[in-house]
C-alpha cells in the first residue's frame, strides 16, 4: 500500500514536471515569434480571419444569430460587413497577444498601441477616494492587451500610481498548461509584480476583503457570461434582448465601498488603440449591485453602438475606391474596419442571452 503510493506520488511530480516544461516551451516560442514586426502578425492574422471566416466558418451560425438580433434595425449588407469584421478581428486580437506576449514595456509605449485619452481621471479618482477603486473592463477592443496599462498614459501624464496596486480577476481554464501560458502573456509588461497580480474569480471576495485595509485597483472583465455555479442576475434588455448577468464584481465593490469606473477601449485603427475611463460611483455601497451593473451595461451598450455607427461611416467614405480600386470583398480583408469584439460576437458581451 505505502509503494503504491509512493508510485502515485512519483507519478504526480512527474506530470507537474510536464506541464511545467510544455509552459516554459510554449512560452518561449511565443516570447520568439513576439520579436517579429507586429505588421508580420497582422499579416498571419489575417490568414488566420480567412481559415476561419471563409474556410471553416468558426461558429457562423452563432455570430449570425446574436448579430441579427442585436441590430435588427440593420439591413443585411449591414449585417455582412459586421459578421466578416468579426473574423478579421479575431485574427487581430491573436496577432496583438503573441506580439504582446514577449513585450517589454519600452517596446509597448513606443509602438502606441494603446493610448489612455484621460489619465488624470483614473489617477484622481484613486488618489481621492478614501478606499480601493474597481475598474470594470469590457471584451471591446483587445481585452489581451490590459498588462500593458501603466505603458500606455502620455509620458507628460503618467498614472498616479504603480502596478503594485493592481489586482486583475481572471477565469481560470480548464487546461493548466493554457491556463499558464495565458496568463504570463497577459502580465508581460509587469515587471514588478509579475503573476501576482492576477487573482481567480473564485476567490476574489477572499482576497478583497484579507486586503480591505490597503488601496488597491480592482480590474474585471464585467461582461462575462455567468459561470455554470455562479449565480444569475436578469438586466433586462441589452442589446434588444432580455440578458442574464453576473454580479459579483459589483458585490464586492458595493460590501467594501469601493468607487467604479468603467474602462473604454476603443478601436481607432489596426495597431491602434483608445482606453478612456468613465466614472459610475465613488461609493458603491450607497447603491445596490443591480444598479451599478444597468448603468454597466448601458455604457456597454452605448460603446458598441458606436462602434458599429463607425464602421458604416468609413464603408460610406471609402465605397466609391472600393470600386476604382479593388473589389468590395478584398477590401474587407486588407482595409481596418475591425473594431467589434470577438467574444462580444460570439455571445453578445459574453452575457448570457435568454432563447
Amino acid at each position: 500500500m505505502a509503494s503504491l503510493e509512493g508510485m502515485g506520488k512519483t507519478f504526480g511530480g512527474i506530470l507537474l514536471t510536464m506541464k511545467g516544461l510544455s509552459v516554459k516551451i510554449v512560452r518561449g516560442v511565443l516570447v520568439v515569434l513576439s520579436w517579429l514586426p507586429l505588421k508580420f502578425h497582422y499579416f498571419m492574422g489575417d490568414i488566420i480571419a480567412f481559415i476561419t471566416g471563409k474556410l471553416i466558418r468558426y461558429r457562423a451560425d452563432v455570430v449570425w444569430t446574436n448579430i441579427s438580433r442585436s441590430f435588427p434595425d440593420k439591413k443585411y449588407k449591414e449585417l455582412k460587413l459586421i459578421y466578416k469584421d468579426f473574423y478579421i478581428h479575431f485574427g487581430e486580437i491573436v496577432a496583438e497577444a503573441i506580439w504582446f506576449s514577449g513585450s517589454s514595456g519600452k517596446r509597448i509605449r513606443r509602438s502606441g498601441i494603446v493610448s489612455i485619452t484621460n489619465p488624470e481621471l483614473i489617477s484622481e479618482c484613486f488618489d481621492k477616494v478614501p478606499g480601493s477603486v474597481t475598474v470594470l473592463s469590457t471584451h471591446c477592443g483587445n481585452w489581451e492587451l490590459l498588462g500593458g496599462l501603466f505603458n500606455y498614459a502620455p509620458m507628460d501624464r503618467p498614472l498616479t500610481f504603480g502596478e503594485e496596486v493592481m489586482t486583475v480577476v481572471y477565469k481560470e481554464m480548464s487546461n493548466k498548461v493554457s491556463d499558464k501560458v495565458f496568463r504570463l502573456n497577459r502580465i508581460a509588461p509587469l515587471e514588478k509584480v509579475g503573476i501576482e497580480c492576477e487573482v481567480e474569480s473564485k476567490e476574489i471576495l477572499r482576497y478583497a476583503i484579507r486586503h480591505k485595509d490597503e488601496k488597491r485597483m480592482y480590474i474585471y472583465p464585467a461582461d462575462q457570461a455567468p459561470y455554470r455555479n455562479a449565480g444569475k442576475h436578469p438586466i433586462g434588455e441589452f442589446m434588444h434582448q432580455q440578458t442574464n448577468a453576473m454580479i459579483g464584481s459589483m458585490g464586492v465593490a458595493c460590501k467594501l465601498a469601493h468607487a467604479v469606473v468603467y474602462m473604454k477601449m476603443r478601436r481607432v485603427e489596426r495597431g491602434r488603440y483608445e482606453m478612456s475611463f468613465i466614472p459610475i460611483c465613488e461609493d458603491a455601497s450607497l447603491l445596490k449591485p443591480e444598479d451599478i451593473l444597468r448603468r454597466y451595461y448601458d455604457l456597454l451598450e452605448d460603446e458598441i453602438n458606436e462602434t458599429t455607427k463607425k464602421i458604416y461611416s468609413l464603408l460610406n467614405n471609402l465605397y466609391i475606391y472600393c470600386i476604382v480600386v479593388m473589389s468590395y470583398h478584398n477590401l474587407l480583408l486588407t482595409v481596418t474596419f475591425h473594431h467589434i469584439s470577438i467574444h462580444f460576437l460570439e455571445n453578445i458581451g459574453m452575457v448570457r442571452l435568454y432563447n
